[in-house]
């Protein structure tokens, strides 16, 4: 029984880590809209979007998130649709 608590605890670990590969990418703050909570990044590739490295324009899930980017920044985010909308979700720290 425990065995099988100890592989199943294994592969959560394991799928948890996948899916933080494929969400987070590094990228460029550019520019910064506060009145629109909104940031464009310089990105390289969105796995999980199927999108290409490119510069564009993204939603943030929370304007606090602006507060501690600068024009210039280096980030790893991850960005998902919500609402119809590409957004970061996440800026590591």
């Amino acid at each position: 029984m425990k065995l099988i608590q100890i592989t199943a605890a294994a592969l959560i670990v394991s799928a948890g880590a996948a899916f933080a590969d494929t969400h987070i990418t590094d990228g460029t703050v550019t520019k910064i809209d506060t009145k629109w909570n909104k940031v464009t990044v310089d990105h390289e590739e969105l796995k999980n979007l199927d999108m290409p490295a490119m510069k564009m324009v993204f939603q943030v899930a929370e304007p606090e998130m602006l507060e501690k980017l600068k024009e210039g920044d280096s980030i790893q985010f991850a960005a998902d649709r919500v609402n119809g909308k590409l957004t970061i979700t996440e800026i590591l720290e």
